[in-house]
């Protein structure tokens, strides 16, 4: 099902479609501030294993997921005051922060290491899908077969609608990442450089 949305206003009666696929256990395509995701219930092993298989990737890789405010990453990591007052500057934004996870975190999503990426996207299609939802949505970039970022979702919708529930449109996004950086004993680490001005670290 393709459901195209408003950025900038989001249609709730939509929003309600994707939010239902998600409570059902189903896999939605969502836009961010980045590229396209892929996601699920966080609470639902299920789903994460099929998007394991989707993405023909290793578990000992875990996926990040999406939060719809600061508040409520609390409630799946370990925030200091120190990192709080790094992503209250940043958030909503570009970046993927690892922190400690809490005890509420999936074993599935833990393989090793006791950490987890979070979000909160700039994106008000993706924040009104995790508000309304409840729970955090896993995140995942959508690419191709051949690693291509898929950035049209008329296009995800012809090459993963077999095996996903709901791609939300939200028009052409450039193929562009999340900066992935580490606040873990707060002490901060760029992983990745992608879109979020890494310099102000």
């Amino acid at each position: 099902m393709l459901l195209k949305i408003n950025d900038k206003n989001p249609q709730m009666r939509l929003i309600q479609k994707a939010v239902q696929a998600l409570k059902n256990g189903g896999i939605v395509v969502y836009p961010t501030d980045t590229s396209y995701g892929m996601g699920c219930d966080l609470f639902n092993k299920r789903g994460i294993e099929k998007i394991y298989e989707i993405k023909q990737r290793s578990q000992k890789q875990p996926f990040s997921f999406i939060c719809p405010d600061l508040s409520d990453i609390s409630n799946y990591a370990v925030v200091t005051n120190y990192a709080y007052k790094i992503m209250k500057r940043l958030l909503p934004g570009p970046y993927t922060f690892i922190l400690g996870a809490s005890r509420v975190v999936p074993k599935i999503l833990l393989p090793k290491r006791k950490e987890v990426g979070i979000r909160v996207p700039d994106n008000e299609i993706c924040l009104s899908l995790v508000r309304e939802f409840g729970n955090p949505v896993i995140s995942t970039t959508v690419k191709s077969n051949n690693g291509e970022i898929l950035t049209d979702p008329d296009l995800i919708e012809k090459e993963l609608g077999h095996c996903i529930d709901v791609v939300i449109d939200g028009g052409v996004l450039p193929p562009e990442l999340s900066t992935v950086m580490s606040l873990v004993d707060d002490i901060p680490e760029v992983i990745r450089e992608g879109k979020g001005d890494a310099d102000v670290f």
